[in-house]
């Protein structure tokens, strides 16, 4: 069954390159590579067409549109995939030589109709504000969830594309837009063991900002309350006070810097969704 890998970029100039390299070594041949450019002004292009011609021309798309968010993305290289099965994936990944080809199996033995995989690591865990970031998540030592991770989730890395039109793909939305296909489904995806991939997590102080301002535009289950809750916990006292218990309980002293830095950042995010109207994309 022919497989399209999907993968939307914003600004990922410093990473792109390593995604797709780490794609060329797959042991599954019959795949395509479709990338859609998500409104960079990088030079994240040059990149792309850069690792373009590592690629034969007929298995690898280059799709532009104005900042929508990944979501959007997906449903646009989604619409010119020609797999039987499309494969999600992030331009700060990299993946194991194995990694579709197991990701798919299931698939392909019709023993699921969407897969995920738990082997999924963080790439960059000697930088000390990626474990930081992972601490703040409560996810296990070096990966990227927590322990006693579900064998079902809701976001899909590899389903089958009927199943996807059927429900007219992702619903944009910025920050759980991948769980939306999901809801319009009705079922979870099921665990393909063996597929191990890598993970970028933020590593500099200003990645940190950027996306932890992203993440507190998110939706909020109870609506203005469940914004202001989230002020309330992103105050200073709150994340001195749990920077503290975290570096007694893990060791690591930055996460107290870590940790005030990133409740300012959530703070900065939820006002501009307040007062600004904007959302994440």
């Amino acid at each position: 069954m022919k497989v399209s890998i999907i993968i939307p970029t914003f600004n990922e100039a410093e990473v792109i390159g390593d995604c797709l390299q780490s794609l060329l070594k797959q042991t599954y041949q019959d795949l395509e590579i479709i990338i859609v450019d998500d409104g960079s002004n990088d030079n994240s292009k040059l990149k792309i067409q850069n690792s373009k011609l590592d690629f034969e021309y007929q298995n690898f798309l280059f799709l532009e549109q104005e900042h929508k968010g990944a979501g959007a993305a997906r449903n646009l290289g989604a619409k010119y995939a020609k797999g039987e099965i499309l494969v999600f994936v992030d331009a700060d990944m990299t993946f194991d030589k194995d990694f579709v080809k197991k990701l798919v199996d299931p698939i392909i033995k019709g023993k699921s109709k969407g897969t995920f995989s738990k082997e999924e690591y963080v790439s960059n865990w000697e930088n000390i504000w990626a474990k930081c970031w992972s601490i703040n998540e409560g996810w296990a030592e070096k990966r990227r969830h927590p322990k006693n991770y579900a064998n079902k989730q809701k976001v899909f890395r590899a389903i089958l594309r009927k199943e996807f039109i059927k429900v007219n793909g992702f619903t944009p939305g910025g920050y759980n837009d991948d769980w939306s296909l999901s809801d319009k489904l009705g079922y979870l995806a099921t665990e393909a063991k063996g597929a191990r991939f890598y993970h970028k997590n933020p590593s500099s102080i200003s990645e940190i900002f950027q996306h932890a301002k992203w993440v507190g535009k998110r939706e909020y289950k109870l609506g203005f309350f469940g914004k202001i809750f989230a002020i309330f916990r992103s105050l200073l006292p709150f994340s001195i006070l749990i920077g503290f218990y975290k570096f007694i309980l893990t060791g690591e002293p930055l996460f107290v810097i870590f940790k005030i830095i990133y409740d300012f950042s959530l703070f900065i995010g939820i006002l501009e969704l307040i007062l600004l109207g904007k959302k994440a994309k």
